[in-house]
């Protein structure tokens, strides 16, 4: 589960979908790990958030080298324009990539939409950012609609039609 409280994430909805986000991602799933916050892109853990997501990863299967890391696998490129666009303190703690998520998700104007209970709309919006969400286009494994909206829901969310 996500770290932050609900007041502190926006809401149940949110909470619900930072959880399907890292279902999605195939993070929180890895038994071993810190709920997918100390995840590497593959699957590997690491044990030293400050080392992070700093370090790439090759990916034979894509024939690329990745730095995506944590819960919600974001990029070293990404993590830094966080810090320094909204004043983080560069650790790479849960509860920062928590609320790194919810800055990628409302910068892509998917917040709100997840805040109203208009889920599908916010994969929508949030595919161009993680690539297991359907119609992302990666070329990596994507994940149905229907899936992520049910997974949801579990997770306490509330959708509106």
């Amino acid at each position: 589960m996500a770290r932050l409280d609900s007041a502190a994430a926006g809401g149940a909805n949110v909470l619900a979908f930072l959880d399907t986000l890292a279902w999605s991602e195939g993070t929180s799933t890895i038994a071993a790990s810190d709920d997918g916050y100390n995840v590497m892109v593959g699957g590997q853990l690491f044990n030293d958030y400050s080392r992070h997501p700093k370090q790439k990863v090759w990916l034979p299967r894509y024939g690329i080298h990745s730095s995506a890391a944590g819960r919600y696998q974001i990029l070293a490129g990404t993590w830094e324009a966080i810090v320094s666009a909204y004043g983080f303190n560069g650790r790479f703690t849960p509860e920062a990539q928590d609320l790194a998520a919810i800055k990628l998700l409302s910068e892509c104007g998917a917040l709100a939409l997840i805040k109203a209970g208009r889920i599908a709309q916010a994969i929508a919006k949030a595919a161009p950012i993680w690539a297991s969400l359907p119609g992302a286009g990666y070329g990596q494994r994507e994940h149905e609609l229907a899936a992520l909206l049910a997974l949801f829901i579990t997770c306490g969310g509330e959708v509106q039609a």
